[in-house]
């Protein structure tokens, strides 16, 4: 059994941890719940915006765009969001593994025709890892997410494609759906996929009759800019809240499980210090005996 000094310390280093995971979680609480503030307000405008534009290709004219144009891939862009630091458990992880698997899915076209954009230190050291040259550095977005700063990425991807430097562009993220869920998505950011929407024509709320000035090919030629920017920039504060989530969960479970250790640790000081007490007695019955 170990002695009761070597209990005490332990019982002391446990006390230091539970105070460390105790402060780590009520700041990931509050920032969570500036974070779901933020996230929850956004997803009714890119949810309204979406079906604005959902109902526009309802109509029966037939519009098309070059950012809608289907080629066969042969350089492809990956933006894929983590966070810049740890202790947020299986949440970079996951991360990781499945930005491995899309590099592993597109091992087709080779590494030097992948664009990674990651956004977070973490997933950064992991792509350099894996041997790319990451095409930017998000991390300052990444911990504090940034509506401008996520416009001039959207705007950079679209003229990438525009000018043909890649043919297609997908977004890794997690997207927040509770404080214990937060399910990763692997989206298409560019081209965007028009087919998709207009087989919605059937449960379209939006009536078709539209009419469009100056024309229809000018409309969707700022709706659809737009449309990718605000994309964007919920994914990245999908992401943020999701960390924010995973942290906060992180530490409760450090801290419980702090709180078990130090209760065993406390029963085994007890015993210990018991054990002594009736080995002195012991000692002094059996002296006085003698």
């Amino acid at each position: 059994m170990a002695s009761l000094k070597e209990i005490k310390l332990r019982i002391a280093s446990v006390n230091g941890t539970l105070k460390l995971t105790s402060a780590m979680k009520m700041v990931a609480s509050a920032k969570l719940h500036k974070a779901q503030e933020l996230i929850e307000g956004m997803w009714p405008y890119e949810q309204r915006l979406s079906r604005i534009l959902e109902g526009f290709l309802n109509a029966d004219s037939e519009i098309s765009s070059t950012l809608t144009a289907q080629r066969e891939v042969k350089r492809a862009a990956l933006v894929v969001f983590a966070s810049n630091n740890s202790l947020c458990g299986g949440y970079n992880a996951n991360i990781i593994r499945h930005f491995n698997a899309w590099v592993e899915s597109h091992h087709a076209i080779g590494k030097d025709n992948m664009v990674i954009f990651p956004v977070g230190r973490k997933i950064e050291e992991a792509v350099k890892r894996a041997g790319f040259t990451p095409a930017g550095q998000f991390n300052k977005m990444a911990d504090k997410p940034n509506r401008k700063e996520a416009t001039d990425l959207a705007d950079r991807l679209t003229s990438m494609f525009l000018q043909r430097e890649v043919d297609q562009v997908d977004l890794l993220f997690h997207h927040f759906k509770s404080m214990s869920t937060q399910e990763l998505k692997l989206n298409t950011f560019l081209p965007v996929d028009l087919s998709q929407m207009k087989q919605e024509k059937a449960t379209s709320h939006f009536a078709t009759n539209y009419i469009v000035e100056p024309s229809p090919e000018s409309f969707l030629k700022t709706l659809l800019p737009t449309v990718l920017r605000v994309k964007l920039y919920t994914a990245l504060l999908d992401s943020n809240a999701s960390e924010h989530a995973a942290r906060t969960m992180a530490m409760q479970v450090a801290t419980d499980n702090a709180n078990d250790l130090l209760q065993d640790l406390n029963i085994m000081y007890n015993k210990s210090r018991q054990q002594v007490i009736t080995n002195e007695l012991l000692d002094i019955v059996s002296g006085s005996m003698a």
